[in-house]
């Protein structure tokens, strides 16, 4: 009999715990980069705008692009390269990071930003997804949660120092200087990679075509559907929060750097609140945060007007999606346990299509002439189309659950009926008395489970 196939990889050269804490730190070292370059453009909108000569939504396209990117490469990537040495590829995806932020910054043309942004996107959730497995796999079995957290803190990191501090010096130095700050990261993360993470062998591995399987179990698709919709409502809002800032609220630009440091905060609160809701329920705490965020970019809508109110909710906004992201990664680890690169990759590949998605529709309403509340309104409409697909997939869940024990029940009161008239027979040809009394205790088990 073969031995059972695991999903985590064998370290060749097992670090000690020093070793260990630098491997993940490494990890962590381009989580923080790629969470500064994805969230920093928003900041950097009107300077961009104003330097290569065109409208606020259409440098949003750029961000929509890496977004795509995002969605492109996590799978194709993650598929193509699943023979190749979990090291190797970390640099190789830190490498193609790099130069895509390099041509940002070089960007002599809007067009020419599209491109380099698309490139920048391409190694973003296989980063994540490769990046989890290997912090799980240097550490034991009991602390491979705490591993993959940890690598995960350095994106919330990003949020409340990386992006602001990227979006302070682009306003001070120019948006180029942004990107060059992000380069500069992701160099410092490749001798952190190439010095720290040990080699991996692949043996053991579940195989590409096993895990792309694993997707099109309608409880995965259903989740990453739910992801996909659903979060491209914060993003709606959150692309255009500089010149919605601006320009309805009436803050100087300055103060944007803190508007999004605020919002960052409101991440790390979430990511603090989400363990233990999800503990309790993975279920309940994807469907309240997914409603209470449709009601947070609602507030939003309602109170843009007031400086106060937006500090306030941008970091509801913020604690709330937080959550959700939590708790929609959680249930797709349950429910493809056998598929952990891959389904890791796609989940960040389905919020930066919301990323996508949000940036294009939010643009869309302010290139109409709607103004920059209209992308809080369609985010609250995104809001709840991704809560409706969320329940379906509850729904779908409860209602399979309940075929199974009942068909499980059903079983096990067949398997003490034939218990029972086996027990009957044997004891038949001793005393008739205990046939009959066995074939009545049968029939009511079998009553009693049906």
């Amino acid at each position: 009999m073969s031995a059972p196939r695991t999903s985590l990889l064998q370290v060749v050269d097992a670090p000690g715990r020093t070793g260990t804490r630098l491997a993940i730190l490494a990890l962590a070292m381009g989580g923080f980069g790629v969470g500064t370059t994805e969230f920093a453009s928003m900041g950097l909108l009107p300077f961009i705008s104003g330097d290569l000569d065109a409208s606020v939504p259409e440098v949003g396209h750029s961000i929509a692009l890496y977004a795509l990117g995002v969605v492109v490469g996590a799978p194709l990537i993650t598929t193509l390269a699943a023979r190749v040495e979990r090291k190797t590829l970390l640099l190789a995806l830190m490498l193609t990071f790099v130069v895509g932020n390099g041509f940002s910054a070089a960007a002599p043309s809007l067009e020419w930003l599209f491109v380099s942004r698309f490139l920048s996107g391409l190694p973003h959730g296989a980063y994540f997804g490769v990046a989890a497995v290997v912090a799980a796999s240097l550490v034991p079995r009991e602390r491979r949660g705490t591993a993959v957290a940890r690598v995960m803190l350095g994106l919330t990191i990003a949020n409340i120092v990386g992006v602001p501090f990227a979006a302070a010096l682009g306003g001070a130095l120019g948006w180029r200087a942004a990107y060059l700050l992000v380069v500069l990261i992701g160099l410092l993360t490749l001798g952190a990679l190439a010095l720290w993470v040990p080699r991996t062998r692949n043996e053991g591995m579940a195989s590409a075509a096993q895990e792309a399987r694993a997707l099109a179990r309608p409880q995965v698709a259903l989740t990453l559907l739910a992801g996909a919709v659903g979060f491209g409502g914060m993003f709606a809002v959150y692309t255009y929060i500089s010149p919605t800032l601006t320009e309805l609220t009436g803050l100087d630009i300055g103060t944007v750097p803190w508007v999004l440091a605020l919002f960052g905060v409101g991440m790390t609160v979430g990511s603090l609140l989400a363990g233990p809701l999800i503990d309790r329920s993975v279920e309940r705490t994807a469907l309240g945060s997914a409603a209470v965020s449709g009601l947070a970019l609602a507030a939003f809508a309602m109170f843009v007007h007031v400086p106060a109110a937006v500090f306030v909710v941008v970091l509801w906004i913020g604690i709330m999606g937080s959550i959700f992201t939590t708790s929609l990664q959680v249930r797709l680890l349950r429910e493809a346990k056998d598929a952990p690169s891959l389904t890791a990759a796609m989940n960040h590949a389905a919020f930066n299509f919301a990323n996508a998605m949000g940036a294009f529709l939010g643009g869309a309403v302010i290139s109409a002439g709607w103004g920059y509340r209209a992308p809080a309104v369609v985010g609250v409409g995104l809001a709840v189309v991704g809560l409706l697909v969320l329940a379906w997939a509850v729904h779908r869940r409860q209602l399979t659950l309940g075929r199974t024990a009942t068909a499980d029940g059903v079983e096990s009161g067949a398997a003490e009926s034939g218990a029972a008239e086996s027990g009957a027979a044997e004891s038949g040809a001793a005393d008739p008395r205990a046939a009959g009394s066995g074939a009545t205790a049968a029939g009511a088990s079998v009553g009693a489970t049906r």
